[in-house]
């Protein structure tokens, strides 16, 4: 008689919210400048800051924290314009992604006329530099040339290390440095990657019933580099 399988215990969604503050940010040579400058503010060397990097780099981590010191208001790419004529002109403004879809063209030259006529500040986040954004109004791409541009870089060994500890730490779960090390040395080295191993390790960890070791890190990346597994981001 055939034995009869133990079913699998599917993880449930807890819904892991993960720290953006100040205190959570992992620093590293690839994002110092970066850092430097949202703890500079209001001293900027322009009005006008952009933010590059690649997907998962941190962007959004460090616009969250310069949100929250400055009391900027947030507003989206594709939708600039309509919010223009209710903000108060010496508000800070941020706008995350700017380069993720439609790009309200008008509305932004319109806005960092505003910005910089009443002495205040923008900050906008993007994956790459305004140059890639396939601008076609002259006198925007004129004051994005202004403004200033730091380049956030793929994360070093230092950086991924301590956002991979951050995240397990997100979900309050210990984790042996030795297992950190090894993912460091066997994912893609990108932040993005690291978020879906991440959420993979922690989902196998309940259906098996285990702690998280370097043998189920090992079977993790294994399936995923067999195409046997996958994980959302």
């Amino acid at each position: 008689m055939a034995e009869t399988e133990t079913p699998r215990q599917l993880p449930l969604d807890l819904g892991h919210t993960p720290g953006y503050s100040r205190d959570d940010l992992v620093e590293s040579r690839a994002n110092e400048q970066a850092v430097a400058l949202v703890d500079r503010w209001p001293d900027w060397p322009a009005p006008v800051v952009v933010l590059a990097g690649p997907a998962g780099s941190g962007k959004s981590h460090l616009a969250t924290i310069w949100r929250d010191m400055s009391s900027a208001l947030p507003l989206t790419a594709s939708d600039i314009e309509a919010h223009l004529g209710a903000r108060d002109t010496a508000q800070p403004v941020l706008i995350d992604d700017a380069d993720a879809g439609v790009l309200d063209q008008n509305g932004l030259f319109h806005l960092i006329n505003q910005v910089r006529g009443a002495g205040s500040t923008l900050l906008l986040t993007a994956r790459r530099f305004p140059s890639a954004w396939g601008v076609t109004l002259p006198d925007l791409a004129s004051r994005l040339k202004a403004a200033a541009t730091i380049e956030i870089d793929e994360p070093d060994d230092l950086l991924l290390a301590g956002v991979i500890t951050k995240l397990f730490a997100d979900r309050q779960i210990e984790v042996d440095p030795a297992v950190v090390q090894y993912l460091v040395r066997r994912i893609e080295r990108s932040l993005s990657t690291a978020i879906g191993v991440v959420d993979r390790l922690d989902r196998a960890a309940l259906e098996q019933k285990t702690r998280i070791t370097r043998a189920l890190a090992a079977e993790v990346l294994n399936a995923l580099d067999e195409g046997q597994a996958e994980f959302d981001l």
